[in-house]
């Protein structure tokens, strides 16, 4: 892939002007309490995971609408103070997996949850545990366009609540230290850990990797690749829904989250990320509120920096945490 966007220096400046809906934080006040006042003690199972120097347990709470969320929540074993921990969300497609394929956050002294995406988990990994309940009206084949209607029924409403109240859930376990939080995620994972910062004020960290769901209206026919080519398939048949379309995605974009995020967050983008364009992630990163880096990876696509990224985090995280 070669690159298509923006050079350095305008990435570096691009700040698009932002399209907030003047009930965006009432609208995620009221779906956060609404969801709340519906809510379950967390379940936490110890799980045969044959990996003794770690507490392995099987998480269930309460997401949106009360609809349970499994996750893993790995920890050193024998921990006896409350530890910094890290909260994960997964790429598109993806389920939580097994817990042995998790272990580097418990590995390097963190305690670590890794929520499930609801009616996600079968197009790569180990697959998922967690279903979506609800339906939707016309939409493409895969997640992005599932009751994009309104942003009342919009798919990430539900998968935002759900991001939101794994923070909620993870503090109800004992080997969480609750003053050293930190949310991270890769591509839809990194829009999530965006959209969590910008809904809660108990982060210390957050950390988004070449992430999704940010600046829809640059990224949808920047370029040929889904998950963002499912909105321009959508499109392509209800031609006269766009404004209605893109007035939902205002409720979830990434950008606007930014703006309100204030916990130190480290980016991560890849000039060369079909994906994710560029100009998409710097645009949340540019506009984030709060104090915010980027590590640029000049030839790699939508991978970013793998493990020598992991590296950098770890290192930038043990300096906040």
């Amino acid at each position: 892939m070669s690159r298509f966007d923006f050079g350095i220096d305008r990435l570096r400046s691009y700040r698009p002007t932002l399209s907030i809906p003047t009930d965006f934080d009432a609208f995620w006040s009221d779906t956060l309490a609404e969801s709340r006042s519906v809510a379950r003690p967390v379940i936490a199972t110890p799980y045969e995971s044959f990996l003794p120097n770690f507490e392995v347990l099987d998480v269930e709470f309460s997401g949106f609408g009360g609809h349970p969320v499994k996750a893993w929540f790995l920890a050193p074993a024998g921990a006896i103070e409350p530890l910094p921990t890290v909260i994960e969300y997964n790429g598109y497609g993806g389920g939580r997996g097994l817990p042995h394929e998790r272990l580097t956050w418990a590995a390097a002294g963190y305690a670590y949850l890794l929520m499930d995406t609801r009616g996600q988990g079968s197009s790569w990994g180990s697959g998922g545990s967690t279903p979506d309940p609800v339906g939707s009206g016309p939409a493409t084949p895969g997640f992005m366009t599932r009751g994009i209607e309104n942003h009342y029924s919009y798919y990430y409403r539900r998968v935002i609540t759900d991001a939101v109240l794994a923070v909620d859930a993870v503090l109800q376990l004992a080997s969480v230290d609750p003053h050293r939080l930190a949310v991270t995620g890769g591509s839809q994972g990194g829009g999530l850990a965006l959209a969590v910062a910008g809904l809660r004020e108990d982060l210390r960290a957050v950390m988004p990797d070449v992430p999704f769901l940010c600046h829809f209206e640059r990224a949808v026919g920047l370029t040929d690749s889904d998950p963002y080519n499912e909105i321009v398939r959508y499109l392509s048949v209800h031609r006269d829904l766009t404004e209605q379309t893109f007035n939902t995605l205002s409720y979830f974009d990434g950008v606007n989250f930014a703006a309100r995020s204030h916990p130190p967050a480290l980016f991560s983008v890849g000039l060369m990320d079909p994906v994710c364009a560029p100009s998409t992630v710097f645009a949340a990163h540019n506009n984030y509120a709060g104090e915010s880096a980027i590590e640029i990876y000049p030839f790699n696509e939508h991978e970013g920096g793998q493990g020598q990224h992991w590296r950098k985090q770890a290192r930038w995280l043990a300096t906040h945490l």
